[in-house]
């Protein structure tokens, strides 16, 4: 596959509703929208309530996922949805999850941290600012959380997995875990190896994964050179990273809705 069709399917993947599907989002999952002034929007947000939440008075970790329309539900999904409730209500999991609704046709703008010669882009710090100063303290207020780094993970795949990184980096006291599927570092890989030149220390727990058939030939070696820099940055003997590579894997959501467990079991 060509870099430009690749682009393509970045700029499409998540920006259609899948039309006629039945609702498949379980009891757990709620949504609200919220002002969004930092990204000049309004934000529907989906929320992944823990089975036991109503019942319970103890806090809990929260998860942050951008494209928050294929988390959930088939019916708002493009091309099928990451389960995410199917999967944590089988793990009876102590987490929150938040997810974001992407910008549609502005989503390359909204997560890519540098503005791409070609593609344009390069609004990705203010979607961190208005989810760092926005969402997050709304979501604290209103819910039940843990609220320090080490409980607060940011996680998404393609130009959401690059905007998850990039996150961990620039807000390393926010964010403490990270789930960083199928990067597009491409988009911005010469000023995000700037940035990693600058920077001198990395903090959070990462898990990295890709498949060797996604389409970009680089895909692998990029997230392989992530790997590297990290385990510059720290001994790899703190265990605090984990790539995963898997054969045959495309750039899709079944890909990443079913390493999703794994992955979760890991960081939590």
């Amino acid at each position: 596959m060509a870099v430009q069709k690749i682009v393509v399917f970045l700029l499409l993947v998540f920006s259609l509703p899948h039309f006629g599907q039945e609702s498949t989002a379980s009891p757990q999952v709620q949504s609200f929208t919220l002002e969004a002034t930092q990204l000049q929007t309004t934000k529907k947000i989906w929320l992944y309530l823990p089975k036991d939440y109503t019942q319970s008075k103890q806090h809990y970790p929260v998860i942050y996922m951008p494209d928050g329309q294929n988390l959930f539900d088939a019916k708002t999904s493009y091309v099928g949805e990451w389960k995410i409730d199917e999967t944590l209500d089988s793990l009876n999991a102590q987490v929150i999850v938040v997810g974001i609704e992407h910008g549609g046709e502005k989503r390359l703008e909204e997560l890519t941290p540098f503005p791409n010669a070609k593609y344009g882009g390069g609004k990705g710090d203010a979607y961190l600012v208005f989810l760092v100063q926005t969402l997050k303290p709304y979501i604290d207020s209103h819910y039940r959380t843990k609220t320090n780094a080490k409980n607060t993970a940011i996680f998404g795949s393609s130009l959401g997995g690059l905007m998850a990184f990039y996150a961990s980096i620039k807000y390393p006291d926010v964010f403490g875990k990270v789930g960083c599927f199928s990067p597009a570092f491409w988009i911005n890989r010469e000023p995000l190896n700037q940035l990693l030149a600058a920077t001198k220390e990395y903090k959070a727990r990462i898990y990295l994964l890709c498949g060797d058939q996604e389409g970009d030939e680089d895909m692998v070696k990029d997230m392989q050179a992530t790997e590297y820099w990290i385990n510059t940055q720290r001994c790899s003997c703190k265990k605090m990273n984990k790539s995963v590579i898997i054969k045959g894997g495309q750039h899709n959501e079944k890909l990443w809705s079913v390493q999703f467990e794994k992955a979760y079991l890991w960081l939590f």
